[in-house]
């Protein structure tokens, strides 16, 4: 099944991606090759990874953190790049860039959890809590400075491990409550563009703010959809370019918009059925540190899918997280699909093979 539903998500963004750059000439074009491509070489990555015990990682942690570290760190060097967006988060490559965060996202889950499997008795005390959070300072510090976003998922990914690793209820809360108190402080410490986010959020009426515009657009063209959609190729919206950034964060609402109520709720279905067959993996898994691997990317997807979703109906803050596997995007495609890779080898080896 989870090799499977890769290829029903491939083509549905292969189809909404052509949808929304088809130029009335040529249906074949860059996103479409690259999106393809991705899919391709994220089944490559999978078959490569299902050769590798999981627990392998475990035994390399230490050299795994230090490198991952240094690619995160690869954005400042000549190779850095800002895509246009003000902040270095890509790495130019030449024929195509990269977005380090991505890949290494999937690299910390196996390293975090060996880690949690080895302090699990410690959870119940501040010092294990207080341990665990400097762990990921490193990584959580770099990604949330180059991209807000992939650093909320990395963030939300440490919380779930850390509470299904066994962190004493009230602790958390008293961690949680802590976190609320700061809130403020951090905020004063965000960038222009994401204070603009929040204060969108919190005033949905105000469309002076460019963030709510774009969020009620995308509204607009979720409604206008009905319950069967304008049709492929279709979409009044997106033909006049009102919804923004289509291929990637609002490719929800373009969507909707030309496949309606009915093609929504099917493509939230299917996310809901890999879910589960993720989370099926994490609790038949043979070890802590194997179901800590699958909860850690069960945390990643189930965020990203709710907070895009989310946030193309107003119902949560614009963080520019893509739509896993159909929004446009080479490395986050490959990405993902590594991620998948990783809890197949995880699921593949809670058995014994007998010859």
């Amino acid at each position: 099944m989870l090799l499977a539903l890769p290829l029903l998500f491939a083509l549905v963004s292969i189809v909404m991606i052509a949808s929304i750059t088809y130029d009335g000439e040529n249906l074949l074009n860059r996103s479409i090759v690259v999106q393809a491509a991705s899919y391709l070489i994220g089944y490559a990555a999978i078959a490569v990874i299902l050769l590798i015990d999981y627990r392998i990682f475990a035994r390399y942690e230490k050299p795994i953190y230090i490198c991952a570290l240094l690619f995160q760190l690869s954005v400042y060097t000549p190779l850095g790049t800002d895509m246009g967006t003000g902040s270095l988060a890509w790495i130019d490559l030449g024929i195509t860039t990269m977005q380090p965060s991505e890949l290494v996202r999937i690299l910390f889950v196996p390293i975090f959890a060996h880690f949690l499997a080895g302090i699990r008795d410690s959870l119940a005390s501040i010092k294990g809590v207080f341990f665990s959070a400097l762990y990921a300072a490193p990584f959580l510090a770099l990604i949330m400075k180059q991209d807000f976003g992939s650093g909320l998922v990395l963030a939300v990914m440490c919380v779930g491990m850390v509470f299904y690793a066994g962190i004493d209820g009230k602790l958390f809360g008293r961690f949680a409550a802590a976190f609320l108190i700061v809130l403020p402080v951090i905020y004063r410490f965000m960038k222009g563009y994401q204070k603009e986010r929040i204060e969108g959020f919190l005033h949905p009426e105000n469309l002076s703010i460019r963030t709510t515009w774009q969020v009620h657009q995308a509204k607009v063209a979720i409604g206008s959809g009905g319950l069967f959609g304008k049709g492929l190729f279709s979409g009044t919206q997106k033909e006049l370019n009102f919804i923004p950034v289509q291929e990637s964060d609002f490719i929800f609402a373009v969507m909707v918009e030309e496949l309606g109520f009915i093609g929504g709720c099917a493509l939230i279905f299917v996310y809901l059925v890999f879910l589960l067959r993720l989370w099926r993996i994490s609790g038949k898994a043979k070890d802590l540190y194997g179901s800590l691997i699958a909860i850690g990317i069960v945390a990643m997807f189930a965020f990203q899918i709710f907070e895009n979703i989310g946030m193309n109906m107003g119902l949560m803050p614009v963080t520019g997280i893509p739509l896993p596997f159909v929004s446009a995007g080479g490395t986050a495609v490959a990405a993902n699909m590594l991620a998948i890779g990783l809890v197949l080898n995880v699921g593949i080896r809670n058995k014994t093979i007998n010859f």
